[in-house]
């Protein structure tokens, strides 16, 4: 549907006081979400920690504990303890212990933590040493719920409406969060993260897809891009909490509560208004735009119930209501459906790869997030000017493409010249985060009204494959130094290309129903802009 023929940006305008007030409110959704999503790089380094003393030792200074019983491994040319291993002896035997040609060590069973600054998962649960893969395996979790919760989450709002999805969802999050923050079992931790990842999705597709349709032409691009400018800010502030809040559980419950406030947006926030009319539900339709133009101080025309029925899709068209198989049932929509999941794979295997491989480069964990949102700010803005002059599809294939060349160029240098690495690794993650932001937006302009958060839900399920793949890409580099690099350098020259197969839909609006999309040309379309 083209603008010209788009009656809900006709009754109300395609951006007011009233789309403004709204889509704000909507982005700040991203703050718990990001939090959430985020909290673990805090939450799970055990920090210093050793093998535990018996009770005979109790009152023994920890540097010495360390010294008369434990094993040096050699790290970086320096010797270092290693609290994995402990001298195989009585450790209640003074003599044995003291006796330092003693070279027979065991796996140390127990240990003890600094805990000065608090708790940590690690040092809740003895997620060290033969343990420590734990801490991965419970992230990875939250990877397989956010995998999964984008096309089932998807499937529910394109059924029930984005606002019930959305506060639903945010209802879980506020419930799992608390769980998360009192739970005393490894289990339930597990797989509340596991749901966690689940309704996170849910909340940021079901709020960016109703901001997306709150609005009409360029405003599309601006609001769906500035959706995300959350993002930076949360990991700048997640940064600032967690360096005051450093036990595990405090930190929790912080980051949980912070979501508290939205609740009370269930009585401001409408439904979808574009949603209401693909359904075929025009006096709730009519209801939305009356507080809409209310608000912008706009006059409604008399024969506003002619006009939405006359634009409402017949009943054949709302019957097919955007279930998993529509999303391969014509060829348009089929040959839509399959390159965006190269895309999305390409570019969040790339994104938060190259986020992975940044965060090796050593310092304050607390200053490298902060530094790692500020990066972002420039991508974001950036996006946005380009995408009102250049469309989506070029400026998506360019930025991706650029994000694969530099992460080749990381293959070849040699390692004294690591400030090079370094560069071309800054230059790869500018580029690949302006696809970040530019992707959930091309891909929501691209599918139906009737099946757009399921659309934008479903591609979402290979980027999450992609998130669980980052950490096991980073064991290449064990048969090839530069081989992950590399990966991520072809994977992002394909997704680039990928993108050139897909229509442009600079100024073509938002299409309703499977039918138009069908009918949408491949290439941008003429109509007249707002």
């Amino acid at each position: 549907m083209g603008e010209a023929a788009d009656p809900i940006a006709q009754l109300i305008g395609n951006f007011g006081r009233w789309q403004f007030m709204l889509t704000f409110l909507l982005s700040l959704f991203n703050f718990p979400c990001t939090f959430h999503i985020f909290s673990p790089t805090f939450q799970g380094s055990p920090g210093d920690f050793w093998c535990a003393r018996p009770s005979a030792f109790r009152d023994v200074e920890v540097g010495l504990w360390k010294n008369i019983s434990g094993r040096k491994t050699n790290v970086d040319g320096e010797d270092r303890y290693d609290p994995c291993w402990v001298k195989d002896v009585n450790l209640s035997d003074v003599t044995a212990l003291t006796n330092g040609t003693l070279t027979s060590f065991r796996r140390c069973d127990r240990w003890e933590y600094d805990l000065t600054s608090g708790k940590s998962i690690a040092s809740e649960w003895d997620l060290v040493c033969e343990n420590s893969q734990m801490i991965n395996v419970a992230e990875m979790m939250f990877l397989v719920g956010v995998a999964l919760g984008g096309i089932f989450s998807g499937y529910f709002s394109d059924r029930f409406g984005r606002k019930i999805a959305l506060m639903i969802s945010l209802v879980l999050q506020i419930t799992l969060g608390l769980v998360l923050a009192v739970t005393e079992s490894l289990t339930v931790y597990m797989a509340g993260r596991a749901v966690l990842g689940f309704v996170c999705v849910s909340v940021v597709f079901s709020g960016f897809v109703l901001c997306m349709e709150l609005v009409g032409g360029k405003w599309l691009t601006i609001s769906g891009v500035s959706y995300l400018f959350p993002l930076p800010f949360s990991y700048i502030a997640i940064s600032a909490i967690a360096y005051y809040l450093r036990d595990w559980r405090h930190l929790q419950l912080a980051i949980t509560l912070s979501a508290l406030p939205f609740l009370l947006l269930w009585w401001v926030l409408p439904e979808s208004p574009r949603w209401l009319l693909a359904t075929g539900q025009t006096e709730r339709t009519v209801k939305v735009l009356e507080d809409a133009a209310r608000f912008n101080k706009i006059t409604l025309p008399s024969n506003i119930d002619k006009i939405l029925k006359q634009a409402a899709p017949s009943d054949s068209e709302t019957g097919a209501k955007g279930g998993i198989i529509d999303l391969f049932r014509t060829p348009a929509i089929r040959k839509i459906s399959l390159i965006l999941y190269v895309v999305w794979f390409s570019t969040y295997l790339v994104y938060y790869g190259l986020v992975l491989n940044l965060s090796k480069l050593g310092g304050n964990v607390y200053l490298n997030s902060v530094i790692s949102g500020a990066v972002e700010f420039p991508a974001i803005l950036l996006s946005i000017f380009i995408l009102l002059k250049l469309g989506r599809r070029l400026p998506l294939s360019l930025s991706l493409i650029g994000a694969g060349i530099a992460c080749l160029l990381t293959t070849p240098v040699p390692g004294d010249y690591q400030w090079l690495t370094i560069l071309f690794a800054m230059v790869g993650k500018f580029c690949v985060s302006s696809s970040n932001v530019v992707t959930p937006v091309f891909t929501a302009e691209l599918f139906p009204t009737v099946m757009r958060n399921l659309g934008v839900g479903s591609s979402n399920v290979p980027a999450g494959v992609a998130l669980m793949l980052v950490p096991y890409l980073w064991n290449l580099k064990d048969m090839y130094g530069p081989m992950p690099m590399g990966v991520l350098g072809v994977f992002g020259i394909v997704g680039g290309l990928a993108v050139l197969l897909l229509p442009e839909t600079n100024d073509a609006g938002l299409t309703d129903t499977v039918q138009q999309v069908g009918e949408k040309p491949a290439e941008k379309s003429e109509t007249t802009k707002a």
